[in-house]
């Protein structure tokens, strides 16, 4: 679903994690939860109630055999998230699409001020790595958990994919007046919503918010296959992912140190690259690396239908030092061997930030014009992720500005 874009838009929206916790669910489930509550695995079958899962039957019979410290089943306990941005709503969302899940925020203070029985991890429940806390423990469980607040992107390796799905579990039943408001991913999702709940007489706001669901917060479509982006490139879901560098083998700051922390090899290919000087201004480099993101940002790659997939990452110098300013020509140059090598290459998608802007301190009122008229020559899925830096005055914005 494409949004127009408005001036001045935020890049991002944040929500008060401290405040609230989060239950991810169908949204066929919705109308029993917001009339009946949340319930456990145990009471949903107990009960007979009809429920669509959005886990596969392996994480669910996990969660089975895992136990609480209080000998009872992660099935007896109604379970959110800390942290909803996590690797479990990624695979859902890639699994079941966005247009079907919503995330329901429950008001955290109500489960405190009702903690019998209840527990607090230090990441995924269903993880023999994981720790479960009583809730007049909770201090010493956010403190392990304070590195994880807020963040963007995760990875296996330093324990973040674990941490970030931390989780209050609550037995048997979370009552619906603990609900806050439903969150959705497009205007669709939530048109789709309010007609499903168009019969319930007191229902809780719904909302969307396409960052916590891995989308652009907004976009604009400019040409069949070129938009605009603003939002996380990283979760673009192209096949090429665009890195702004420079040629000194420096990965200090923006999309380059993102890239440098996530994906080890690709700073080690781009630190080859300069030692070996093969990377210059105007001659981009195209690495082909051999996995998906989707192995390092859900919770189950397994249970996705990409065993093919391949991310690659299109390594760009826009400037010769890092203490300099981006270099206009070379990054043109660069653009040109990018719209005359896509095809041969096997480029099928791609995923571009504003080349020179941002860090580069080229001016959005120069480079978006040529960059758009550029990318609108390749015959591909192309997004133009806008710099975060500065607000873009909403006449820049506009194909008339961008591509005459």
């Amino acid at each position: 679903m494409m949004r127009s874009i408005r001036a001045n838009e935020p890049g991002q929206v944040k929500w008060r994690r401290w405040r609230q916790a989060y239950y991810i669910t169908h949204v066929s489930n919705l109308e029993s939860i917001i009339t009946q509550g949340i319930y456990s695995h145990s009471k949903v079958n107990d009960l007979g109630l009809r429920h669509a899962p959005v886990y596969n039957e392996d994480v669910v019979n996990r969660r089975r055999a895992r136990k609480t410290p209080a000998g009872r089943s992660l099935w007896d306990y109604a379970n959110v998230y800390i942290h909803p941005r996590n690797p479990m709503l990624y695979t859902v969302v890639k699994k079941v699409g966005v247009e079907d899940v919503a995330v329901i925020t429950v008001r955290r203070p109500m489960i405190y001020k009702n903690p019998a029985g209840a527990f607090i991890t230090d990441g995924n429940a269903a993880s023999d790595d994981t720790e479960f806390f009583p809730l007049k423990d909770k201090r010493e469980a956010f403190a392990r958990l304070q590195d994880v607040d807020g963040l963007e992107f995760w990875k296996p390796e330093d324990g973040t994919k674990r941490r970030i799905m931390a989780e209050l579990l609550v037995p048997d039943r979370i009552p619906s007046d603990w609900i806050d408001q439903i969150s959705v991913g497009t205007d669709s999702g939530k048109t789709k919503v309010e007609a499903l709940l168009a019969g319930v007489p007191t229902r809780p706001q719904v909302v969307v918010e396409p960052y916590m669901f891995f989308l652009p917060d907004v976009a604009a479509q400019l040409t069949p296959n070129l938009s605009l982006v603003r939002g996380d490139m990283f979760f673009s879901g192209m096949q090429t992912l665009t890195v702004s560098v420079n040629t000194e083998g420096v990965m200090g700051r923006g999309l380059a140190s993102r890239a440098r922390y996530q994906f080890p090899d690709v700073y080690v290919q781009y630190e080859d690259l300069c030692k070996t000087r093969r990377l210059r201004m105007g001659r981009p480099f195209l690495y082909k690396r051999e996995s998906a993101l989707d192995l390092q940002l859900a919770d189950e790659p397994e249970q996705l239908d990409t065993p093919n997939s391949k991310t690659w990452f299109l390594i760009f110098p826009t400037k010769n030092s890092w203490r300099q300013p981006a270099d206009k020509e070379g990054v043109i140059e660069g653009l040109d061997w990018l719209v005359a090598h896509y095809q041969e290459e096997g480029i099928t998608s791609i995923a571009v930030p504003a080349l020179g802007c941002g860090l580069g301190w080229l001016e959005w009122a120069v480079m978006g014009p040529i960059l758009c008229k550029k990318l609108a020559q390749l015959n591909i899925t192309t997004q133009l992720y806008l710099p975060a830096e500065r607000p873009i005055p909403r006449d820049q914005l506009t194909p008339e500005y961008l591509l005459h």
